[in-house]
């Protein structure tokens, strides 16, 4: 177990390398950069298909839900219009009752042989960066928003191990934002990412906390910063979306590299600080860059790595598509259980809910278009 002195040690040691003029040259000419700042928006499409297979020997009951874009910030995200072609009996547009995330909601007759739809949905983007010098005049939370994105959910307790943790990481941090970084530096440190896991995991934080078991993926990563956060008092958010383009810097982890993106979901967090607003974080990617930038199985004090390492804490890039913030959804209409996040299309029949991790027999697929602004 890494301690938090070591933690901060490691904190130090990559500012010392970044602040001192010899090094930062030499990283400079040897190493891609990873510093997103906001510029130019870029607009993109996103289409899904959906042609959901009823399993054998099920019968009526179809209908599906797809995210659609929902986040709206005018700093480096604009969403736009959703529009379809479906054959579904009926199509509209829902939104989850606690955070306004927009799905379109399909369902089909119980006679129709083959169900489909194609959704184009789009949004406007740009990269995004807190300047963390000082804190400026940004916006403050309402008490319902703050109560909001302090809350405990099913899979993000804020209670019992998990508080016991965030006291640990944050004993002596003064403020908020030293806070929201020990808790970066150690999910950095702490975790891991195993790609056996399915899908982008399931953000059982508790779990991973009591077995010690600390492997996973995004949403099991990023959803520990989330809780570690908000049991620390700091209102913290999962944000759920779609890698739409390749990383701008070099790195093939963070990015979509083909325009087919079916399997590029991939979430992000932020933390709201006094003064700055929103701040972008991400130990997922940092440990995404360590397992999987080439060649592979990357130290942490490798130069890509401390590069992603410094720049995934205020700040990301442009090349992602928000569909929401929303935990515990309640699909309308279903009368299956509530989804732990809504990042992935999603079907049921009579009889259960279909795999929204096995896109082929599912079926359904993304694809992602840059457009001309």
């Amino acid at each position: 177990m890494t301690s938090r002195r070591d933690v901060l040690r490691a904190g130090v040691a990559l500012s010392a390398a970044l602040a001192t003029p010899a090094l930062a040259g030499q990283a400079l000419a040897a190493d891609p950069v990873f510093a997103p700042s906001p510029g130019d928006w870029r607009r993109f499409t996103l289409t899904t298909r959906i042609a959901p297979k009823r399993p054998a020997g099920s019968t009526g009951g179809l209908q599906a839900w797809v995210p659609l874009p929902s986040i709206e910030e005018a700093a480096w995200i604009r969403p736009g219009d959703a529009r379809w072609t479906t054959n579904a009996a009926s199509a509209t547009i829902e939104r989850d009752a606690a955070y306004g995330a927009a799905m379109l909601h399909l369902v089909w007759a119980d006679d129709e042989a083959a169900p489909k739809a194609e959704v184009v949905s789009s949004a406007a983007l740009r990269d995004r960066a807190v300047a963390l010098a000082g804190p400026g005049a940004a916006q403050p939370l309402t008490d319902a928003q703050r109560q909001l994105y302090l809350r405990p959910t099913a899979l993000i307790p804020t209670d019992g191990i998990v508080r016991e943790t965030a006291d640990r990481i944050t004993a002596g941090a003064d403020g908020d934002l030293a806070k929201a970084r020990a808790i970066y530096e150690w999910v950095v440190l702490n975790t891991f990412r195993d790609a056996a896991v399915r899908g982008c995991g399931l953000g059982d934080i508790a779990t991973m906390l009591q077995t010690g078991y600390l492997g996973g993926k995004c949403a099991d990563l990023n959803a520990l910063y989330v809780g570690l956060a908000r049991a620390s008092g700091i209102p913290a958010r999962d944000v759920y979306g779609l890698r739409v383009a390749p990383s701008r810097f070099g790195y093939k982890s963070l990015g979509a590299n083909s325009p087919t993106v079916t399997k590029a979901q991939h979430c992000r967090a932020e933390v709201h600080l006094a003064g700055f607003g929103w701040v972008p974080v991400d130990p997922a990617d940092v440990r995404k860059v360590a397992l999987e930038e080439p060649p592979g199985q990357l130290a942490l004090d490798d130069p890509k790595v401390a590069a992603a390492r410094g720049g995934l804490f205020g700040a990301w890039e442009g090349n992602w598509i928000a569909y929401n913030d929303a935990h515990d959804v309640v699909l309308p209409g279903s009368t299956g259980p509530a989804l732990a996040f809504l990042m992935y299309p999603q079907a049921e029949v009579a009889g259960g809910r279909l795999d929204c991790l096995d896109a082929d027999t599912f079926a359904y697929s993304l694809d992602a278009a840059e457009i001309s602004v």
